[in-house]
């Protein structure tokens, strides 16, 4: 049997984990004051877990989409920046980082990496998590195992945030698919610009504080 909902409190705890690996970077990899990150977080998460539960109806769906887009869209654009703020600090040298919070940044980084393409993967699969308890399998953006085996899973089988945190994670690193594959042109855009995220960060930053703590 089918679920009729699916609970936000998974991909909430994944936004708020995101934000606070953001809010713990170094000043000099957080774009303005780090109060900010966290405001603007809570002012669009908020209206997703206290008003949504409460009202129904197209029109109110489509706002807090629109709403939860925005806020993934905002905490990735966040950690593209810390990540070419690093970057740059690595090249010019300043400011002087030690091996140790090197480590830390790129860290926190690839793992706020794999948090906002899980997020993605989730809310836009098939229309995201609502649309998905309808639609056809043929309409998938994502093969999961359990599609190709339905025998292996429970009738009336759905992915949830668990299933695109994984792939999320073994995307990033693997650098590419491994039980889940791609359909459409958005999902592999999507994976392709995580995996080049992952792998700037772990060959680039990643190496370069081995190198330092050598």
């Amino acid at each position: 049997m089918r679920r009729r909902s699916e609970s936000r409190w998974p991909p909430a705890f994944a936004i708020i984990a995101a934000t606070i690996l953001y809010a713990m970077l170094p000043p000099h990899l957080s774009l303005g004051p780090r109060w900010l990150m966290p405001l603007l977080v809570a002012l669009l998460l908020l209206p997703l877990l206290v008003v949504g539960p409460m009202f129904s109806g197209h029109e109110v769906s489509r706002v807090l989409r629109t709403l939860g887009i925005t806020l993934i869209a905002l905490v990735n654009a966040a950690n593209i920046a810390s990540l070419v703020l690093l970057v740059r600090a690595l090249l010019t040298g300043m400011p002087k980082e030690g091996g140790l919070e090197l480590l830390y940044s790129a860290t926190a980084i690839w793992a706020t990496n794999i948090l906002v393409f899980g997020l993605w993967f989730w809310e836009l699969d098939r229309g995201g998590p609502q649309r998905r308890l309808n639609a056809s399998r043929r309409t998938a953006d994502f093969m999961f195992p359990q599609m190709l085996s339905p025998q292996c899973a429970p009738s009336g089988w759905l992915p949830s945030f668990m299933d695109y945190l994984y792939l999320g994670f073994t995307n990033a690193t693997a650098f590419s698919p491994t039980d889940t594959m791609p359909l459409t042109a958005w999902a592999k855009a999507l994976m392709t610009i995580e995996a080049v995220i992952s792998l700037l960060t772990i060959v680039l930053v990643a190496a370069r504080a081995v190198n330092i703590l050598s």
